[in-house]
């Protein structure tokens, strides 16, 4: 249930530490372990489970949705390729997310160019919960997105957090939008984790000079 802010600047290694989690992306360095296990050592059903419990929130929704697959299609396809053939049960589950995320049951004949960008974050978001997850990560989920409705998607987020217990991920360039949503925060530097601790005690009290250094460029 925790929700943990990675910050940085363009080009840091924030996307890869993402990719490397999920297991797209070998470790250069160190180990990912998912519950004291290492993720790059599964295989089979661990493999499929670690799969169907971590799943991805991307930057840009125009690029997660296939354009000749509507809406309830795309966001049933992880429970399709997870086992679940009954149809009718996957379109109850993903009619119940998409009203979650507050869109409409009958939207799910509707195709990603219908939607707004603001609204396919909240389908990328309901297609990350349908195979009910414990960690979601979300890289970059506002920055495609205009002010108003990157409130709206962080509201949204952390009512999902909330209601459905599932760890989030956070990452961002956005130091203000760490400090609003999340409980702790990563500061990364040049691939490596500078300082780390609660979101209060690193953006009031920074210890490293590359994360007083963020906090300085933030306009007032």
């Amino acid at each position: 249930g925790d929700a943990v802010g990675l910050v940085g600047e363009s080009g840091s290694g924030k996307s890869t530490v993402a990719r490397t989690i999920l297991n797209l992306e070998d470790a250069t360095d160190g180990k990912v372990r998912f519950e004291g296990q290492p993720v790059d050592n599964l295989g089979g059903e661990e493999l499929r489970s670690f799969q169907r419990r971590v799943q991805l929130v991307v930057q840009d929704p125009n690029e997660a949705f296939s354009p000749r697959m509507t809406i309830g299609e795309a966001v049933a396809e992880p429970l399709r390729l997870h086992g679940l053939s009954d149809l009718d049960r996957r379109l109850e589950i993903v009619e119940d997310l998409l009203e979650r995320v507050g869109l409409s049951a009958d939207d799910t004949e509707r195709y990603p160019h219908e939607f707004s960008g603001g609204e396919k974050q909240r389908i990328a978001i309901a297609r990350a919960l349908v195979t009910n997850p414990d960690l979601i990560i979300a890289d970059e989920p506002t920055s495609a997105l205009d002010s108003r409705v990157q409130s709206d998607v962080l509201a949204l987020l952390e009512r999902i957090r909330r209601e459905f217990d599932v760890a989030v991920l956070l990452i961002s360039h956005d130091i203000d939008v760490v400090r609003l949503f999340c409980d702790r925060v990563a500061v990364m530097y040049l691939g490596e984790i500078v300082e780390r601790g609660p979101v209060e005690t690193v953006l009031n009290e920074p210890a490293h000079p590359y994360t007083r250094v963020l906090l300085g460029s933030i306009p007032s």
